[in-house]
């Protein structure tokens, strides 16, 4: 499997794209404003966008696809593009979103018949078939009812926490799921630790104790750092001088895994 990192930031800046995974050429994980990198055939190729959570910096691009897609795939017959999400979070797309004011219900564009968009509930511990992919949905603890993903493999998960503070039920899990490679946010420095506590984040000497609970040393890689706080985070990482293979996560960055 193949796993490009179109963007892991936790805001915008010059070079900062907010949090998108494409999975081989056709699921998206999180549709932040990285996706705005692929080019119009490979935004036309995505079937499936498996979403962590309703806050804007990983949802935005959802309808920006669909409406950049729509002729594309309606003349290619291609059916409608799945948005796979816990039901509060589809709840909340729908209000907030494809409201017809905020933008318009491409579930139901250019036809309720054919629309371009379908979502498709979730829930933790469900494992989808992608196609050639199974992932399984992970819990988080978030601000809002949010999840995370890991998509299986023969030798290994790649495992992303999707936004989330400290998680027993992730590592719960996680002890009987190999990690071949883990996504794990960091958004904020030490010294806001109160912040982190409060946004249900993460911050370095959290991130030391909820790696703790993993099994053996693994790769991982740091997603959502705040732009600008890059050398302080994993400064602050580095001093843990922790078993793990840690190093941030860069766009553009390319994962290969076994299958």
């Amino acid at each position: 499997m193949q796993i490009r990192v179109l963007g892991c930031s936790g805001s915008i800046a010059a070079g900062n794209r907010t949090t998108s995974f494409l999975l081989d050429d056709n699921v998206l994980i999180d549709a932040g404003t990285g996706v705005g990198d692929l080019t119009l055939e490979e935004m036309a190729a995505v079937d499936h966008i498996l979403v962590t959570h309703s806050h804007l910096d990983h949802v935005l691009s959802i309808g920006l696809l669909a409406d950049s897609v729509t002729r594309r795939r309606m003349a290619a017959s291609q059916p409608p593009v799945v948005v796979h999400a816990l039901p509060a979070t589809i709840a909340a797309l729908r209000l907030h979103v494809f409201n017809g004011v905020i933008w318009p219900d491409f579930t139901r564009l250019p036809d309720t018949t054919n629309p371009v968009l379908r979502f498709e509930p979730v829930e933790v511990g469900q494992v989808l078939d992608l196609g050639r992919r199974r992932v399984e949905v992970l819990p988080a603890c978030h601000t809002v009812p949010a999840v995370g993903y890991a998509v299986l493999g023969s030798q290994g998960a790649w495992v992303f926490t999707g936004d989330t503070g400290p998680n027993a039920a992730l590592w719960q899990r996680l002890r009987s799921l190999p990690v071949a490679a883990l996504v794990i946010e960091t958004a904020f420095r030490d010294d806001e630790l109160a912040l982190a506590r409060i946004s249900r984040h993460l911050c370095p000497s959290q991130l030391q104790q909820e790696l703790a609970c993993l099994q053996a040393p693994a790769d991982v890689y740091i997603t959502h750092i705040k732009p600008g706080e890059m050398d302080t985070v994993m400064a602050e990482i580095d001093a843990q001088r922790s078993e793990h293979r840690i190093q941030a996560l860069h766009a553009g960055q390319v994962m290969t895994l076994a299958d």
